[in-house]
């Protein structure tokens, strides 16, 4: 009798995804958020900006903690947390509905904690009363923006440092889902 030998599924190793939680940001977030940004504009907008261009967008905001905790003072900031470090952040205006900045940790790109970020921003300003949601993206985020139920509202250049950034204004009707 020829027998093929199979491992049960129990056996299988199993590749987890990171275990990610969403809250408001902390002061000691402040430091992972300056690494996140400026990972992300240098590696994970590569394919959409030249170098000089990249390089001019993280001059905008310094790389120190303390920049980004003064923010918080500024900004509703949420995080996305993994194993007690921030892997991603949206900054949002409460009272205008704008988002004024989402960003993730580049090797964890297109694993659904950007739309997270954006659906808890959009809870938020739902629960507020906040009838529109606002962005201005960068080019990579508009595809995905788009496809969640964004408008375009066109694109327009904003100046870094002697370098063009293009980007696109986008809207959001928010609905608040009856239970």
């Amino acid at each position: 009798m020829n027998e093929t030998a199979t491992a049960p599924e129990d056996d299988v190793p199993r590749r987890r995804a990171p275990r990610i939680r969403y809250r408001e940001a902390l002061a000691r977030d402040a430091g992972d958020q300056a690494e996140v940004f400026h990972h992300a504009v240098m590696q994970g907008a590569a394919g959409h900006y030249s170098r000089p261009q990249r390089e001019a967008w993280v001059s905008a905001l310094p790389r120190d903690p303390s920049a980004w905790v003064a923010r918080h003072a500024l900004y509703t900031t949420l995080v996305a947390e993994c194993d007690g470090r921030c892997v991603g952040f949206l900054e949002l205006e409460l009272h205008s509905g704008r988002i004024v900045t989402l960003y993730t940790w580049p090797s964890l790109a297109r694993r659904g904690i950007g739309s997270a970020l954006l659906m808890h921003a959009e809870r938020l300003l739902i629960e507020r009363g906040v009838g529109r949601a606002s962005i201005e993206a960068s080019l990579m985020l508009v595809p995905g923006l788009v496809r969640r139920g964004w408008r375009d509202l066109g694109e327009e250049a904003v100046e870094r440092d002697g370098e063009q950034l293009l980007r696109q204004r986008l809207e959001k009707t928010l609905v608040a889902l009856e239970t």
